[in-house]
C-alpha cells in the first residue's frame, strides 16, 4: 500500500511548546508536511484560538490532520471538537491511538505533555499518522455523528 503523505498542524499552548519542536521534527522525518499553528514561545497563552487553527486547516484539506499539545489535552480535545468536520481524539497510550484512527478516522491528536512521556508520544504520532479508518460497522456511527453536525450546523 502506499504510504499518503499527509499535511500536519501542529500547535501547542505554552505547556506543550517545548515539545512541539521535537514533535515537528519527529512528524518531518516520517515524512510528511507539517505547518505550525503556534504558539511561537513558552509564554502563557490562551489554547483555544490554537485548537481552532489546528481545526479549520484540518478540516478544509483531504489529507490533513492535526496535533494539539498541552499539559492534560483536555482543553486542546474540547475546543478543537467544535470545528465542523474535526474529530479530535485525547488519546494517554498507543492503543488509543490506534484506535482512534481505526474505529473514529480521528483527524487530530491531541496530547498531553504532563500524562505521556516524550518518547511515548513520538511512537504514539507515528503509530497515529500511518494507521488506517476501519471503515465496515465504524463507517456506519462515523455516519451518524456527520448526520448529528448536519443538524447542528443546519445544512
Amino acid at each position: 500500500m502506499k504510504k499518503t503523505k499527509l499535511t500536519v498542524f501542529i500547535g501547542a499552548d505554552h505547556r506543550g511548546f517545548e515539545l512541539k519542536s521535537r514533535m515537528v521534527v519527529a512528524v518531518k522525518a516520517l515524512g510528511h508536511e507539517v505547518v505550525d499553528a503556534g504558539s511561537y514561545d513558552a509564554e502563557p497563552c490562551d489554547y483555544p484560538p490554537i485548537a481552532f487553527e489546528v481545526g479549520t486547516n484540518v478540516a478544509r484539506l483531504k489529507n490533513g490532520r492535526g496535533i494539539l499539545l498541552c499539559m492534560s489535552g483536555i482543553g486542546h480535545s474540547i475546543a478543537a471538537n467544535k470545528v465542523k468536520g474535526v474529530y479530535a481524539a485525547l488519546c494517554y497510550n498507543r492503543e488509543a491511538a490506534t484506535l482512534s484512527r481505526q474505529h473514529n478516522n480521528a483527524n487530530v491528536l491531541v496530547l498531553s505533555s504532563k500524562f505521556v512521556a516524550e518518547k511515548e508520544m513520538i511512537e504514539m504520532i507515528r503509530i497515529w499518522l500511518s494507521t488506517e479508518f476501519e471503515g465496515g460497522r465504524h463507517l456506519r456511527r462515523l455516519k451518524q455523528i456527520k448526520a448529528m453536525e448536519k443538524k447542528l450546523f443546519k445544512e
